[in-house]
């Protein structure tokens, strides 16, 4: 391959300086960019590339905020190539194929690229399209998603829109990432809608399709408290499935009842799109039947591909889809491609270790913090299912400075330490 000098590859997106990489990485989301910080500690910067097609990088779980008025979307996002670890070739195109059975990957145009380890960290993909009805249907007013950088600032306006009638907040029938972010947008409204003395003229309710409010106890029975004390509505297994935006319609469909649908009319509509893996992963041989990352659910290694290894949202660890998870997800990794490179057998093991803070209020947060058997895995020596100030200002102001400073560089792997020191300070 012709070789392109440093300016041409970051005009031009079609191909890597390089043919080979001794580390190639997939994604230059949290997982992507952590774990190229952490490989060109390794190997060297020259020696590890990121595919990332995307100009802006952004720190999604602020978006809860930016929906709810409390953030700026602009301060959740920076430039790709501010955060892409120095040194480190970033390939600005798409992965369209994996064979690896040959070690390489084949991009855009055409162009492949080989290398000695594989790290996949391609996130998830957002599918509103099937959803009848959407996207086109955010052309219209009073109704917005959290989950994309073109519809959370439209969740804002149809809040401070709202002037009476059904709020409703939905839950779709797939995994998604941050599982408590669907409801979080909810508390909000609710405490934005008191404050502005709507609340009244408001009727919330939560549509999800699951049958849970949460899948760890400690906190669901926490979460149902809040939810009775501010007379917010549930209606268990119910998906939606399709929006009439110019008839402010949203139909679901009764997951028990398979085929029943109900309309309801909403003057705020609030869409937790499906999601699913990656197209690239989908029949894929690096996945499982499902389109996932096939990996162990202790070392993050492949179950067949022994130097390939995988991070995140895109993979099928039986853990939350959320920043926290991919933090500790990311010093487990670290380790176990340390002892691979030397052909010794990984021994640290991930615990299913993620995090969800839980944003009831504009100052109140419980912190869900709990692991692979939905069991609390908790940092702090108190009781974290209830509400509190402090553990709003660690969401919204601590942990942006701790996710771009501290784990995009490599540096944070979860507060398994910061646990251990907290717990023992207390014997």
């Amino acid at each position: 391959m012709q070789k392109m000098s440093s300016f041409g590859l970051h005009t031009a997106a079609r191909c890597a300086a390089k043919d080979y990489y001794e580390v190639l990485v997939l994604g230059g989301g949290a997982g992507g960019i952590a774990m190229s910080a952490r490989m060109k500690r390794k190997v060297g910067a020259a020696n590890v590339a990121v595919v990332e097609p995307s100009k802006t990088h952004y720190y999604q779980p602020l978006w809860t905020l930016v929906g709810g008025g409390a953030k700026q979307l602009a301060v959740s996002g920076r430039p790709t190539g501010s955060v892409m670890p120095k040194g480190v070739e970033w390939i600005k195109s798409q992965v369209t194929a994996l064979d690896p059975d040959k070690n390489c990957v084949w991009l855009e145009n055409d162009i492949k690229v080989s290398y000695k380890y594989l790290i996949i960290a391609l996130g998830i993909s957002l599918h509103y399209e099937k959803i009848k009805g959407l996207p086109e249907g955010f052309n219209h007013p009073k109704i917005g998603s959290n989950y994309s950088a073109q519809t959370v600032e439209k969740t804002w306006k149809a809040l401070q829109d709202f002037k009476e009638g059904n709020a409703i907040f939905t839950f779709p029938n797939t995994p998604v990432k941050c599982a408590g972010a669907p409801q979080k947008i909810m508390y909000l409204s609710d405490a934005y809608l008191r404050k502005t003395g709507r609340r009244s003229k408001a009727n919330i309710m939560f549509n999800t399709s699951l049958g849970v409010i949460f899948g760890v106890k400690k906190y669901a029975d926490a979460l149902l408290e809040v939810i009775k004390e501010r007379n917010i509505a549930v209606n268990y297994k119910r998906n939606l499935i399709e929006v009439r935006a110019d008839k402010q319609e949203a139909v679901f469909e009764n997951l028990d009842k398979p085929g029943v649908t109900e309309v309801y009319q909403y003057e705020m509509l609030h869409v937790t799109p499906p999601m699913g893996p990656p197209a690239v992963l989908i029949n894929s041989p690096v996945s499982d039947e499902s389109g996932w990352v096939d990996v162990d659910k202790e070392t993050l290694q492949h179950k067949k591909y022994p130097n390939i290894f995988g991070i995140g949202d895109c993979t099928n660890l039986p853990t939350s889809k959320t920043a926290a998870a991919v933090a500790a997800q990311s010093g487990v990794l670290d380790r176990t491609i340390s002892l691979v490179m030397k052909n010794k057998l990984p021994v640290k093991k991930y615990d299913g270790y993620t995090s969800c803070p839980l944003v009831t209020g504009y100052n109140k947060v419980i912190l869900a913090e709990f692991d692979y058997n939905a069991q609390p895995l908790e940092t702090f020596p108190i009781d974290q299912s209830k509400e509190r100030v402090t553990m709003y200002h660690m969401k919204a102001d601590m942990m942006p400075l701790l996710y771009w400073n501290a784990l995009l560089k490599g540096y944070w792997g979860g507060p398994a330490p910061f646990r251990k020191l907290m717990h023992l300070g207390l014997k």
